[in-house]
């Protein structure tokens, strides 16, 4: 069903009669009343830096690349700025798989959009969206995202709450670590700054997220969408934690390398097989079934 279609309100009704479909939920809660302990299921703990910023060119993205499963760190080079349109892109917080598939499916409804009207995608088409998608849920797909793009009317650059709810503004945060990126841009962002400025303001508050959340690391990835369409993507624009350079700095013993040779081979035989070639013959035919 497509997203600009109504439906039918009365064919959506309940059924009449009772409904059961509360009753192990009130148990858990008659217990817990009662004393004993009940322990309620809680949702993962996330993390994620990721901003977006506007300037007098174009809109900048920029995300972190640790995923995390609650305290443990599972990827640490996790891509967290994907593609909606040749000319919108969009930053994703929150369940890597909500993320991912609600991008996906946003970007393919609008380029279905764009075959129908034979025209560019506007931003605030992608904003509203993904907005109805994630209202729809209720939050319970999380996905926090940063959307930023440049159309006809200009660069633009929106937040989106995992419950639908959004807003316009010429930057913006998300994420666990969003407050100590939002100070570096409430300290340093200015109207009209060029693509330089904004690209380094957004590294540096990629980096405030990174070295003052746990939930943030790694490295800090960089999108510029200009005012012309084209778009750059740099992947690892900054590398704070690369551990290369300081393994490479370690002598290791040559002890402790085993060169060929090192373990004596006391017996080798090889048996060869009794045919020289396998023929169909060798193989047995089963007939599928089909009835």
């Amino acid at each position: 069903m497509s997203e600009f279609t109504s439906t039918n309100t009365f064919a959506n009704e309940p059924a009449a009669g009772f409904s059961f479909e509360n009753v192990h939920r009130n148990n858990m809660l008659l217990a817990g009343a009662n004393g004993k302990q009940t322990h309620f299921p809680q949702a993962k703990k996330t993390g994620t830096t990721i901003v977006g910023m506007t300037f007098a060119g174009g809109v900048v993205l920029g995300a972190d690349t640790r995923a995390t499963g609650g305290t443990e760190v599972a990827d640490k080079n996790c891509e967290k700025i994907h593609y909606l349109a040749d000319n919108i892109y969009c930053c994703g917080a929150g369940t890597a798989a909500d993320t991912e598939k609600t991008t996906q499916l946003i970007s393919s409804q609008m380029a279905l959009l764009r075959l129908n009207t034979k025209s560019e995608s506007r931003v605030v088409t992608a904003c509203t969206m993904l907005k109805r998608m994630l209202f729809r849920y209720q939050g319970h797909v999380s996905a926090a995202l940063v959307l930023g793009g440049v159309d006809e009317a200009g660069p633009h650059v929106y937040q989106i709450y995992p419950h639908g709810s959004t807003g316009k503004l010429p930057y913006t945060t998300m994420g666990s670590g969003s407050l100590a990126a939002m100070s570096a841009f409430e300290t340093e962002w200015r109207d009209g700054m060029n693509e330089a400025e904004a690209v380094a303001l957004v590294k540096k508050a990629i980096l405030a997220g990174i070295f003052n959340d746990l939930g943030s690391g790694s490295n800090c990835d960089v999108c510029v969408i200009r005012n012309d369409k084209s778009v750059q993507m740099i992947r690892g624009a900054v590398q704070p934690n690369d551990v290369k350079p300081l393994r490479d700095g370690i002598r290791h013993s040559s002890k402790l390398t085993m060169g060929p040779g090192t373990t004596a081979v006391l017996k080798n035989t090889f048996v060869p097989h009794k045919k020289a070639m396998v023929t169909l013959e060798d193989v047995l035919v089963t007939p599928m079934e089909t009835s």
